[in-house]
This record gives C-alpha cells, sequence and structure tokens, in this order.
C-alpha cells in the first residue's frame, strides 16, 4: 500500500518511505487520531507510525459514527488489508484493544496479511470484559471520561465541549457497552498486553486474560499511572518500550528517532 495516497481510515503524520515497518495506533473510545501523533513521531527511524481515524472526528466529522463493532471492523480491516507491503505491528488502546483484536481475528479468518504482534492496551482481556449501559445516561458517561483522565480538564470546563463531544461519546460507549467479544483461541500472533498500575479500569488479572486469546506467546507490561500512563511522561516511557520491543525483534541495534 502507498501511504502517501489518502485513506480515509488511516493517518500517517511522519511518513517514512524507506521504513522497514509500521505500527498501526487504533485509538481510544471519544479518541481521534491526532492523540497518538506525538507517539508516532517517536517510533525509531525504520519504523513508520500510521493512526486509525474512526468515523465522526476531526476530519471525518461529517462521517457518521459506528456504533457497533462490526460495522466498525469490517470496512477498517479492508483497509488495513492493504498494508501488505511491510511487516505491520498493531497498538490499541482501551477502545481501540478491542478493535485491533477484532481486526486480527477477521484478517485471520479471510486469509489475509496478519500484523507480527498485536500490543492491547488499558482494557481487560475478552473474559472479564463486562457490558454496560453507560450511554443511555449523559451524566454517567460524562463521569466516567472525566474519572478515566483522557481529556485534559480544561478543556472539559470549556464552554460547549461536552455538547460537541457527546455525540461521539454516546456511539463509542454503545459500541463497547453493546459489544460481546466471541471466545476461543483463535489468534496465532503473540500479544503483549500493556497496563497502568493505578488504572481503575484494568488490574493484572484482567491483563493476564489476554493470554486466553492466542495460541502464541503473551507478554504483561505494567507502566506507572492510570488509565492514560500514555500520556505525558508516561509517553516517553511507553515509546522507549515500543522501541526496545522493535529493534529486539529486528535485531537492529539503532534507537534513533526522527
Amino acid at each position: 500500500m502507498n501511504t502517501d495516497v489518502p485513506n480515509p481510515w488511516l493517518r500517517g503524520y511522519f511518513p517514512r518511505p524507506a521504513a522497514r515497518r509500521r505500527v498501526v495506533f487504533f485509538p481510544h473510545g471519544g479518541g481521534a487520531a491526532t492523540f497518538y501523533r506525538p507517539l508516532a513521531r517517536e517510533l525509531p527511524y525504520d519504523v513508520e507510525g500510521l493512526v486509525v481515524q474512526y468515523p465522526g472526528r476531526e476530519d471525518r466529522i461529517g462521517d457518521p459514527c459506528c456504533t457497533d463493532m462490526p460495522g466498525l471492523v469490517e470496512p477498517l480491516a479492508k483497509a488495513l488489508a492493504e498494508l501488505d507491503d511491510k511487516p505491520v505491528w498493531y497498538f490499541g488502546h482501551s477502545m481501540g484493544a478491542s478493535v485491533a483484536h477484532e481486526v486480527t481475528r477477521l484478517l485471520g479468518a479471510a486469509g489475509g496479511t496478519l500484523p507480527e504482534r498485536l500490543i492491547v492496551s488499558g482494557r481487560p482481556g475478552p473474559a472479564r470484559q463486562r457490558p454496560d449501559d453507560k450511554h443511555l445516561d449523559d451524566e454517567r458517561l460524562w463521569a466516567d471520561v472525566c474519572l478515566l483522565g483522557g481529556t485534559d480538564e480544561r478543556l472539559l470546563r470549556m464552554p460547549g465541549v461536552r455538547e460537541m463531544t457527546l455525540p461521539v461519546l454516546r456511539a463509542d460507549y454503545r459500541l463497547l457497552g453493546t459489544y460481546r467479544a466471541r471466545p476461543g483461541r483463535d489468534l496465532t500472533v503473540p500479544v503483549s498486553v500493556c497496563y497502568g498500575a493505578e488504572d481503575p479500569e484494568v488490574d493484572a488479572q484482567d491483563a493476564a486474560a489476554w493470554a486466553a486469546v492466542t495460541s502464541a506467546d503473551t507478554e504483561l507490561v505494567r507502566f506507572p499511572g492510570d488509565h492514560f500512563y500514555l500520556r505525558g511522561a508516561g509517553r516517553s516511557e511507553l515509546a522507549d518500550w515500543l522501541t526496545e520491543r522493535l529493534c529486539r525483534h529486528t535485531g537492529h541495534p539503532g534507537r534513533n528517532r526522527g
């Protein structure tokens, strides 16, 4: 796939034509591609970062939001199936972890090109995921968004922000609240599971439950911080871990970024 050609599903903020592999980032619920721009920038110089842009936000604000998992992952899997010219890793945080998981399952079932590694972050394994109905109550939904800390508190207090963001949040929370992961160890790719030590949504047992989805190896990696440990100083620590993991996989000695 030529990533210079516009794709409604993918954003490449730092093109690296000579890259030897790619990392695709899948945003959290209510999140958009630009949140992951700093992390994509900090990848090794020979790794290109691409970020999924879900419908209904930023430059796709005119597209209707998806409110169920199949409606999101089926067209997304088709777009990602075109990334077959270089090895690719998937990194999904929170809702993005389930989206990346389901995309990998779809590609595997269709005989498509699978990621070399699936990294799931800030999300319990399928057996420990619980449905909820926060999408039916704006007050509960907004309280949950404020609690998890994915958005600057100053922004959340700005007039009009709540009204502007609630439609996207309702759609994403409905998608997650009604989603039921099909049980089964049907992946054949290794899985890395990242979580924050103070995350109120995910503990060590929740993270360990991801081992049930793959016949390959699983590793657990704990970072200091809460649900959004990948913000601020935590982002650099995550980027260091990801860089080390990529270099170890390829045998590349360098850790230079650009």
